[in-house]
């Protein structure tokens, strides 16, 4: 067995498909088919069902995939460990977070880390807390940013700080002027909360079981500028983190005197897996930077 057959073999597994697998290698389909033939008769069991052109992953595949990803990761893993020792102010931070983050914290704070570490780079992406944890299992991310949950991972979290939430209503909304207002004082309201999955939503519902009442879903979003603009059109009320890209001049902005609105906002990595140095050097300075930010309270 060569180790270029088991790269041949993910990427057959991945595309399902043997000519544009073929592309993506840039080998010739029968070099690639010759290739996982061997393959096959070497191991003793057909890894692909076959039907025309079309060809699915057998259970024997499927089984024989699981080890490979490991294999292959595994692999890079070393080469990567290797090149970082090699260079250890260089390097990239695959990075994960909220949406919700993107706008106030996420920037300013990669911007001040990159004042003293100019030469270490950035990949990032944004989704939901599920959605984060599943890259943060698969190794597509070194670190994410979200509110910490329970999760069957051996993920390790950091609490770094609590983000106000609020409450915005129409400009017209009897409520509009108030300022500031009790959560059940929108208990009859139609409410427009993040999609179910979304960490947002599963605060917004305890928040609402917490002040005695459950929330009638007019709609839903997964952007706090999807949200904001139903809520400006006089579609409902929603609960969104208190930012500054909030358009105070399309909704009201009501804090909420209780219950406590607030969300926790943690950063996460996967307990035991390699982390490169720069990854390891932008954990720290999170931590660090927010254990100083609370100790002068």
């Amino acid at each position: 067995m060569e180790w270029q057959q088991l790269e041949y073999f993910q990427t057959v597994a991945r595309m399902q498909h043997m000519t544009m697998a073929a592309e993506a290698l840039s080998v010739s389909q029968p070099a690639l088919s010759r290739s996982i033939a061997r393959l096959e008769k070497e191991l003793g069991v057909p890894l692909f069902e076959r039907s025309g052109r079309s060809i699915a992953l057998s259970r024997y595949g499927k089984l024989f995939l699981e080890r490979v990803n490991r294999i292959l990761r595994e692999y890079q893993e070393g080469r990567k460990e290797l090149e970082d020792l090699l260079h250890p102010d260089h390097g990239e931070v695959s990075l994960g977070f909220l949406h919700t983050l993107g706008y106030e914290h996420i920037p300013w704070l990669i911007a001040e880390f990159q004042q003293k570490n100019p030469n270490i780079q950035f990949q990032l992406h944004e989704h939901s807390t599920p959605r984060l944890l599943q890259q943060l299992e698969a190794g597509d991310i070194d670190l994410c940013m979200a509110s910490p949950r329970e999760t069957a991972l051996r993920v390790q979290w950091e609490n770094l700080w609590y983000d106000e939430l609020c409450v915005i209503v129409p400009k017209q909304h009897r409520l509009a002027d108030s300022g500031s207002i009790l959560l059940n004082e929108i208990r009859d309201e139609p409410f427009i909360p993040f999609k179910k999955g979304f960490g947002m939503r599963h605060i917004t519902d305890e928040l609402c079981r917490i002040a005695g009442f459950e929330p009638t879903i007019a709609f839903q979003g997964d952007e706090v500028t999807t949200i904001e603009g139903f809520v400006a059109a006089g579609l409902g009320v929603a609960i969104v983190p208190n930012q500054k890209s909030l358009n105070r001049d399309a909704v009201a902005v009501l804090s909420v005197r209780a219950p406590i609105c607030r969300r926790l906002i943690g950063m996460a990595w996967v307990e035991g897996r390699y982390l490169s140095p720069a990854a390891q050097k932008f954990r720290q300075f999170m931590i660090e930077r927010f254990r100083e930010r609370s100790a002068r309270g």
